[in-house]
């Protein structure tokens, strides 16, 4: 192998570009806009480098920089002129080019400098293995299981802001989950359409019993116990001034939009999520407790399973893996989980263990053995 490196420094608005011959010399260090016409005459300028050295293989490496470096790696891997000579594509870690950059005295801290401790990097060769793309649909079904994750996170963040801000209006109906889902149709209606908990507090009880069933659908198996427990929880909750109270029912009439604006977001995210694993072969929810939520995360972050020798580098890929501490004749049995791995994919992974102990017999009582 004759290769040239390509060390790449990326950042929203360009590419700073690092060339570098096989014995380490530098070929050249410039400059590019982080869009399509910058990428091309980057790979013009990687083949003019190939040809005029006699070169057969680029190496090339970038630092994982959020989304910023994804097109960038899309395009130099379609690039069909790149395709006679042997192309690979290391998407580094930033902590590995930075311990890597230590073993140097004194380098200062700039984008091409950068860009060179990258290149050198990869002349060394104590890197990850290539860049995983594989197949686009896994890619595909990536972006929408992330997508859906966090809209969930989002979503679970503004139900708690919304309880806080609650519990200024009826306090004690917080206190004491008057509804079994604070977030039901019918608890929502009554948080949002009562001016105070004074006005909750003064209404004819079977008026308020029936707006119960109404925005219940006859659902309630009591209403009046219901109606009830709600008007007794108005009555024992804070009174506030007028324009704090008028402010606090704007807040909840806000988040509540928004609450049902990430819902609907999940449903559609759900729908695309349904479409796209219908591309894919998939086993995952024949296992109990595993349905299509975990299944899509776990498929999307794993991609195409075949790239893992074993299951020991897929437990490695996912972070559910432990240090090793060893010296001479000893070896420590307790040592600390790894920091690194896809922490999305050990959270699937986590949560859809615990489903399956609470879903099958078998594994609970093995993971309550285990436990005690």
């Amino acid at each position: 192998m004759n290769p040239l490196y390509v060390g790449i420094d990326v950042s929203s608005k360009s590419n700073v570009v690092y060339l570098m011959l096989p014995n380490g010399d530098k070929l050249s260090n410039f400059e590019l806009k982080n869009s399509q016409d910058g990428s091309s005459q980057l790979v013009k300028r990687i083949l003019s480098a190939l040809t005029s050295h006699s070169l057969d293989t680029v190496l090339i490496g970038l630092e994982a920089t959020s989304v910023y470096g994804d097109n960038l790696v899309y395009f130099l891997r379609e690039d069909a002129t790149l395709d006679p000579f042997n192309r690979k594509i290391h998407v580094i870690n930033p902590k590995q080019v930075n311990k890597f950059k230590e073993s140097y005295n004194d380098l200062p801290k700039n984008d091409y400098v950068d860009s060179f401790v990258i290149a050198d990097c990869l002349r060394f060769g104590r890197i990850n293995k290539e860049v995983y793309l594989g197949d686009y649909r896994y890619l595909a079904l990536k972006n929408l299981t992330r997508a859906r994750y966090y809209a969930v996170c989002n979503l679970v963040k503004e139900k708690q802001r919304f309880m806080n801000v609650l519990f200024k209006k009826y306090s004690t109906m917080t206190q004491e989950k008057v509804f079994s889902d604070n977030f039901s149709t019918t608890a929502l209606s009554v948080y949002e359409e009562f001016e105070s908990a004074e006005a909750l507090a003064n209404m004819d009880l079977q008026a308020l019993t029936d707006f119960i069933m109404e925005k219940g659908k006859n659902r309630f198996p009591d209403p009046d116990s219901a109606a009830k427990a709600i008007q007794k929880a108005a009555r024992s909750s804070y009174r506030l001034p007028k324009a704090v109270n008028d402010s606090v029912n704007q807040v909840l009439s806000i988040s509540i939009t928004s609450m049902k604006a990430l819902e609907s977001q999940i449903k559609e995210f759900d729908k695309a999520i349904a479409a796209q694993m219908e591309l894919l072969p998939n086993v995952l929810t024949s296992i109990p407790g595993i349905g299509p939520v975990f299944s899509a995360g776990i498929m999307a972050e794993i991609g195409d399973i075949n790239r893992f020798g074993n299951h020991a580098q897929l437990a490695k890929y996912a972070g559910l893996a432990w240090k090793q501490h060893q010296s001479e004749g000893f070896e420590a049995q307790t040592t600390r989980l790894i920091n690194s791995g896809n922490r999305l994919l050990k959270y699937y992974l986590c949560e859809a263990a615990f489903s399956l102990v609470r879903c099958d017999k078998e594994y609970s009582d093995f993971y309550h053995l285990k436990y005690k």
